[in-house]
């Protein structure tokens, strides 16, 4: 079992929505931190914790970025972070699949992820070892107290309820 520290600097947790029912807004938080366990030869015994900075989200509009941060959604100043923290981790038809808690805006539920990698170890041109993963899901936004919205004129809402995420980690192998 080797244990890999999330290097902040090469990973990022991407989110979409689907905005007036017409095309998806796509976003990401740029700070993500923890650690992550993995062994390729027992990977159920590996485990995952995550902590994301909700100040560090970008949707490439200013005015959004804001709204979001508000009281509104996230409420940033109240729950500066998300947490994700694994429960198992499950080897299926070649795929892995993850069971954690993500703990959003101080709800917490159990979600499912699928995830792509590990990588084989590479070393850097630093000579630290490095390991890649991508990690894939869905949520309702509203099982986590996110529930602004705004009807549209012509029948729908603002705000798309199911959100798609998307969680790109490079993990430095930790002695």
């Amino acid at each position: 079992m080797s244990t890999y520290q999330i290097d902040p600097a090469h990973s990022a947790a991407h989110f979409s929505v689907r905005h007036m029912m017409i095309a998806n807004v796509r976003g990401e938080f740029t700070k993500v931190s923890g650690t992550f366990s993995y062994d390729p030869q027992n990977p159920s015994s590996s485990t995952i914790e995550a902590t994301i900075d909700v100040a560090s989200l970008h949707t490439n509009d200013p005015d959004r970025d804001q709204h979001l941060k508000s009281g509104d959604f996230f409420d940033a100043d109240k729950f500066p972070q998300i947490t994700f923290r694994s429960k198992s981790v499950t080897p299926e038809d070649g795929e892995l699949f993850v069971r954690g808690d993500l703990t959003i805006h101080g709800v917490t539920h159990e979600v499912k992820l699928t995830v792509e990698g590990p990588t084989p170890e590479t070393k850097d041109p630093w000579g630290n070892l490095r390991v890649g993963a991508t990690a894939t899901g869905k949520i309702n936004r509203k099982d986590f107290g996110l529930a602004w919205n705004v009807a549209l004129e012509a029948g729908g809402v603002l705000v798309g309820e199911e959100v798609k995420l998307s969680l790109d980690v490079q993990g430095i192998k930790q002695a």
